[in-house]
């Protein structure tokens, strides 16, 4: 039997043109907004096919669980560097977020893993109700990840021109979707904060149970 090239599964190609869309996007940030925002949500919303792909091929990997995780977290940081020239009032809040963002989803990631969960979005389902949902519900998780995504877009954009006005707007495009994203981006970081809780208390609960068993074997 020929041995599979994890590379060139279906998913993982998905996520290379999602990491070449988010350059392109980094590149013209500087210079040109509504081309870099446009790039910068092509990234994204690719990011609802990979895995889709991989339930339909059944090519699922942890190469590909990692591939989408960093790309994620690696292209909001991006954003929110530029967000710190942009906002220089506000680099500390953008900090904050990157640092939130990063940590839960690293060590979430990490405490699935020593759990035997083959993704990061595999949680326990007798842990937090709202974890529960926000990881069973792929709606919510749509609504959640899409929304905290238009949140930063907008800020971007917002900080060249208001967008195009329409008559049953109250203020320009841009701005009203910045508006109608705040709660879902608050509530993401409420759940990052969770992801954060929750994985520490597992990660713990292993180091007991694995400490008791030496302390065991000791005796």
């Amino acid at each position: 039997m020929e041995q599979e090239n994890i590379f060139l599964f279906v998913p993982n190609l998905i996520g290379y043109s999602r990491i070449l869309f988010a350059f392109i996007s980094f590149y013209f940030m500087p210079t040109c907004p509504l081309l870099a925002s446009l790039f910068y949500l092509l990234s994204g919303f690719l990011d609802a096919f990979d895995g889709h792909a991989a339930r339909l091929l059944n090519q699922g990997t942890q190469f590909g669980a990692m591939l989408d995780m960093l790309t994620d977290r690696c292209a909001t940081m991006c954003l929110l560097v530029n967000l710190s020239m942009l906002y220089p009032q506000c680099t500390m809040l953008f900090q904050l977020s990157m640092t939130i963002d990063v940590a839960s989803h690293w060590i979430h990631l990490h405490s699935s893993m020593m759990k035997g969960s083959s993704s990061h979005k595999t949680i326990d389902l007798s842990g937090n109700l709202l974890l529960r949902l926000y990881y069973t519900s792929r709606p919510v998780l749509s609504l959640m990840c899409v929304g905290n995504e238009l949140f930063y877009c907008m800020l971007y954009l917002l900080s060249f021109y208001e967008g195009p006005r329409m008559g049953f707007l109250p203020a320009g495009l841009f701005r009203c979707v910045f508006w109608l994203s705040v709660p879902i981006a608050v509530l993401k970081l409420v759940i990052s904060l969770l992801h954060l809780v929750t994985a520490s208390r597992n990660i713990a609960a292993i180091d007991t149970a694995e400490r008791k068993k030496r302390l065991e074997t000791a005796q």
